[in-house]
This record gives structure tokens, C-alpha cells and sequence, in this order.
């Protein structure tokens, strides 16, 4: 079914809250309420038929349909490998594999086979559609995922942390539209017109005013039924992102954030609300349909989203969530012990969830007991969207002769693993190997260990050609892909006892609820017992460099990029370092590495696992 464009149909959305970019003050660029015109009304549609014969939405309960999904990421092409790849429980208990999912081809044909029949449809997000993306979007700074939601008909997403890669004023071009300030227009004659949709950032406010960035709410509206969408980002943003793009901002409490927008509504009339929540949590299964309600409400799902849904208030009906790239629709009871649907829609767009909100027209609320929702895959054996298709066509022309130049050659996939317990990945591997190769001489930094953080790995290595390069063939672009951000590499002093502190951090404090564990070059080694809890997860005795013990007391050379030099991830202590040398981009070095270690010959292995050695 073919899209209406979206400024055809302004009834689809009416109000948002006028904060704006224009209360940030001289910090950022003007931005305008994101209000639309008032709904098309019934007679129009009356007349020529659509949406009528279905029985729903003319008595006092209306089922409005919630299409959600989340972390896009720029994946507009399928995703190859396990990033193309879902896990599905069957009745016996066991798991399969399910292959081939994902794709905005195929994303829109599902979503607008899924729209058919309902009258009342409304389609959000849960932030990180942009950021950490494949170059066929990244390269052109995100505006081809844009475009590509604009067609979706996307309704409305929070922000999620990688709409703050590139910084705040870059996130409210995307917003409004305007050619980039350094690179320009990408298409002669073309200007990027922005999002139609408006981005929510309810808890990210100016310091100094303390007015929201964005929109904080917006609602949406048909035939009197209101629906009301508070978006927020998780509060430890500026913990995982550059500290540069985000000067002068504040990241609030979620659940202080969305409790209060969600009386600003209820004081304007609206009491159905959804909350759009980049900050999720990790089913006990990695199956997208594995039951997280089992044995009772929301005893199968653990992690932050766990305590914020118990305390957001009873006023808000559904919880929309994301960031952790995992798949679940689960009840967790709301403070008043009633039932409340916590979903997520895993990423890539492998997935979309669809949840029916019945409401009632006399009390203008939502009838939680009604309310069913569920993750659907997004297969690719459907007729992929002609428009999403061109569009995609029209994008990778003007990437190709970047993307198509062969950088090295692999023998099989080298995977990056999704599961959040496969600590030890082959990709990440590879990459600390590289990033240790290219800062290791003196004059690069003297570097005698690689660390590298498992969020800036973001795709697997496939061994299958993906356009007409041959199998076995890595292409630049397939390399941008793996690592997108382009951070510059370093090489830091760190003691012996700053490196146990630093493995340490990755299972305790801010990674206490969710560790992350960063990927090490080949020389260095320890074990990980996930029997125990906190730091005392991490054997200090084990800790290894070139076979020997790390003295605490002893300085090392220490290469990472720039981001986990600053911080980043929840590593505080990386921030003591001193004697930074600042190297080549870590895309630069892997490149390099690649180049040097395989020809069409003699093709590069995927590493050996082995460097953490995990005890359960």
C-alpha cells in the first residue's frame, strides 16, 4: 500500500507543547513548535469510505492501534549477519534461528500491511533512529534515515543518546532542516527539509533556564480521540556520548521528567499517555517472543526499565522503550499495582511492535485491562516498499565511490555478537588488535595494550558479498559500518591498579544493572566470574599482560579511543590518565589493519576467543 505523504495529512497530528529551541536561548538555533493543523474530521473520510466497516471506533470504546519500534540506527539497507538475525522460542522449549529480518524496504511494507483496516493508527519511536549508522546514512550526516521516516509516516520518537552524536546543534538541524553547516547540500538543487515528526526531549533541558531542548510532549488527535506522548532520553546520556556536542545541557530523572508532563497533560485535558523512553531492560531469554510475564507480571525482565516503570506515574498507560536492543513486551505493574505494558522492539528494524489501546471515549483514558500488545518480525519475504527502495538506490549512487573501495579481504563472517552475555566477541577482538598495532610504536604513542568499548562495535563482519565486490571482500563501506563514529584513537598512562579498577567498572557502579565489558588486545588476560556481584566479579589475581601479572604500581601505555579516554561508558577512572598522545581515527586504523593482514590470497581468520575467560 502505497504512503500518503505526510503534509497531505496533517490530521494525523495537532498539538505539541510549544518549548522549542527558541527557549534555549543564543545557545541554539530557533527552533518552531511542531503544532500541525486540525483534524480531518469525519465527513471527508465518511464520504469516500475509508476506515468504515469495521465496527470499531464509532461506540464509546475505540481500539487505537500503537505501531512502535526502536534504535534504528540508520540501518536502511537489510542488516547482514547476526545483526540481521532474531532468535525465536518454539512450543518445545527450544530455540531456532531466524534468518533474514530487517530492512526499511520491508520495514514499510509491514508496517503499512499492519495500518490496514484501522482507522485509528499511530506510529512512534523510542529514540536512536540516527547515530552509529551504516555509511549509505552516516556519510550524509543521517538525512537518508530522515527522509526514509518521513515515508514510514513516523508520528513522533523521544531522543535516544545517538541523536546526540553529532551534538545538540546538529540534532536540531535534523529537527528543522538546512544543508549541513561544513559539508553543504549533498544533492545539487536539494535542500534537507528535516523531520516531519517531531522529536521529543522532555528530560533534556538548557542548564541555565532549564527550558526543555525540544518539544517535551506532543499529542495526537482524530475524531476527538486524544493521545498524549512523553518522550525522554535515559538521564546517563552525557555518560555515552561527547562531552563537547552536549556543553550547557542537563539530562534528568526519567521518571521525575515523565510524572511531570504527565500532569501537564491531564491538566489539558488529555489522560490517555504513552511515554516514549530511550532507557530499556534484558529479558531473562533473548528471544523476541520469549514470555517475560512468566511466572508473574514482569518477573522475566530485570535492568533500569524495571524500576522506572514501578515509579512512573499510574497516569501514563504504556511505556515505549529502547537502548538496550532487546526484545520484549512485558506487564509491570505501575505504582498503583495495576497492570502496564513495557515493550521494546529489539533494533535494526528487525522488529515493530503492535499494541492495541482500547479507549474510552467518556473518560477519555485508556482501558488498561484491554490493552494487548506484541513484537512482530520484520521478514523480507514480503514485496519490499518501491519508494524506500528508490530512495536507498538514489542515496548508495551518491555513496559508491567511498563505499566500493576494497580495504581487505576476510576467510568467514567475524561476528559481533547482539547477546548481552557473550562478553568476549571475535569482532572487538580484531579491533583492539588494530588499534594496538597502529599506537604501538614509539612515535604513535608506545601503546602495550589495546581497550576498546563494546557499544562502538556496531555491526559484524559478513563473509557473503553485499553488492558486486565478491565474496571475502571488506569494502570501505562495510568498514564504516563496523565503526561509524570516527573517534580518534589515543595512547594514555595508566597504572597498574587504574587498569584493575578499570575492569572493575565495567560490572559495577554504572554498569552495575547492565555490565559492559570492553574488548582487549591479544596480549592481555583475565578472568570474569559472573558467579559474584560488583567488582568482586573481576579475579584481580587473573589480570594479565604478555603473561605476567599487572603490577599495580607500574605505569602502561594504554591505547582507546577518545571517547572511553573522556569517560565514557561509566569508566571514570579512565579520566586520571595522563601523557595523552592523540593517533589516527580508530575507522583509519582499522582500515590500515586490514590492508595489511590479508590479501585475496591469503584472507584474514576471524580471531580466537579466549582473552576473558568467563566463569558462570
Amino acid at each position: 500500500m502505497a504512503a500518503t505523504p505526510r503534509k497531505n495529512k496533517t490530521g494525523r497530528r495537532i498539538l505539541a507543547a510549544g518549548a522549542g529551541l527558541a527557549t534555549v536561548g543564543a545557545l541554539f538555533a530557533a527552533m518552531p513548535s511542531s503544532a500541525g493543523a486540525a483534524g480531518d474530521g469525519f465527513a471527508a473520510e465518511a464520504a469516500s469510505g475509508s476506515g468504515y466497516g469495521n465496527g470499531k471506533g464509532w461506540g464509546r470504546m475505540v481500539d487505537v492501534q500503537l505501531l512502535s519500534f526502536n534504535d534504528l540506527h540508520g540501518n536502511l539497507e537489510p542488516p547482514t549477519g547476526s545483526s540481521g538475525r532474531l532468535t525465536r522460542l518454539k512450543e518445545d522449549g527450544t530455540t531456532e534461528t531466524v534468518n533474514d529480518v530487517g530492512g526499511v524496504e520491508y520495514l514499510a511494507t509491514h508496517l503499512r500491511q499492519a495500518r490496514q483496516g484501522n482507522r485509528y493508527s499511530v506510529t512512534a519511536a523510542a529514540g536512536d533512529m540516527i547515530g552509529a549508522s551504516p555509511l549509505v546514512s552516516g556519510l550524509f550526516h543521517d538525512e537518508p534515515t530522515i527522509e526514509a521516516l518521513n515515508k514510514l509516516e513516523l508520528d513522533v520518537s523521544s531522543v535516544g543518546n545517538h541523536e546526540f552524536d553529532e551534538g545538540a546543534r546538529e540534532l536540531a538541524r535534523i529537527q528543522n532542516g538546512g544543508c549541513h553547516p561544513t559539508e553543504g547540500c549533498f544533492e545539487e538543487g536539494k535542500t534537507f527539509k528535516g523531520a516531519d515528526f517531531p522529536y521529543l526531549a522532555a528530560n533534556v533541558t538548557d542548564e541555565k533556564s532549564g527550558k526543555p531542548l525540544l518539544d517535551p510532549y506532543f499529542v495526537w488527535e482524530r475524531d476527538g480521540v486524544k493521545i498524549g506522548f512523553i518522550g525522554v532520553t535515559l538521564e546517563g546520556t552525557a555518560n555515552i556520548v561527547s562531552a563537547e556536542g552536549i556543553k550547557g545541557l542537563k539530562f534528568g530523572d526519567e521518571v521525575e521528567t515523565i510524572n511531570k508532563y504527565a500532569k501537564v497533560l491531564e491538566r489539558k485535558g488529555v489522560k490517555s499517555i504513552v511515554a516514549l523512553l530511550h532507557e530499556g531492560g534484558m529479558p531473562a531469554s533473548g528471544a523476541y517472543n520469549y514470555d517475560c510475564d512468566s511466572p508473574g507480571p514482569g518477573n522475566g525482565i530485570s535492568g533500569p526499565i524495571v524500576d522506572i516503570a514501578k515509579n512512573v506515574s499510574p497516569q501514563v498507560d504504556a511505556l515505549v522503550t529502547g537502548h538496550t536492543h532487546q526484545a520484549y513486551a512485558c506487564t509491570v505493574p505501575d505504582p498503583a499495582g495495576k497492570p502496564r505494558t513495557v515493550t521494546s522492539a529489539a533494533s535494526f528494524g528487525r522488529l515493530y511492535t503492535d499494541t492495541t489501546l482500547t479507549y474510552d471515549r467518556r473518560t477519555k483514558d485508556i482501558v488498561r485491562t484491554a490493552v494487548a500488545s506484541a513484537n512482530h518480525v520484520v521478514t523480507r519475504d514480503v514485496k519490499p516498499a518501491g519508494d524506500m527502495s528508490t530512495l536507498i538506490k538514489r542515496w548508495k549512487d551518491l555513496a559508491a565511490p567511498i563505499a566500493g573501495r576494497p580495504v581487505g579481504h576476510i576467510s568467514a563472517d567475524i561476528e559481533n555478537p547482539l547477546d548481552a552475555t557473550v562478553y568476549e566477541k571475535p569482532l572487538g577482538n580484531l579491533i583492539a588488535d588494530a588499534q594496538l598495532e597502529g599506537m604501538a610504536p614509539a612515535d604513535k604513542g608506545g601503546a602495550q595494550l589495546a581497550l576498546m568499548n563494546p557499544g562502538g562495535v556496531r555491526a559484524p563482519l559478513t563473509h557473503k558479498q553485499s553488492g558486486a565486490e565478491g565474496d571475502g571482500v571488506v569494502t570501505y563501506g562495510e568498514a564504516y559500518t563496523v565503526q561509524p563514529f570516527t573517534n580518534m584513537m589515543t595512547a594514555v598512562d595508566l597504572t597498574g591498579a587504574q587498569l584493575v579498577t578499570t575492569l572493575q567498572q565495567q560490572v559495577s557502579g554504572l554498569n552495575l544493572a547492565a555490565p559492559k565489558i570492553l574488548q582487549v588486545s591479544k596480549n592481555f588476560t583475565y578472568t570474569l566470574d559472573m558467579t559474584k556481584t560488583g567488582a568482586d566479579r573481576i579475579v584481580v589475581d587473573s589480570v594479565r599482560l604478555n603473561g605476567e601479572a599487572i603490577d599495580p604500581a607500574k605505569t602502561y601505555r594504554v591505547a582507546m579511543n577518545e571517547f572511553l579516554s573522556g569517560g565514557g561508558d561509566g569508566f571514570a577512572v579512565l579520566k586520571e590518565h595522563k601523557n595523552k598522545l592523540v593517533g589516527a581515527s580508530d575507522l583509519d586504523m582499522f582500515t590500515a589493519y586490514l590492508g595489511a593482514h590479508s590479501s585475496a590470497t591469503a584472507p584474514l581468520a576471524p580471531p580466537a576467543t579466549g582473552r576473558i575467560t568467563v566463569v558462570k
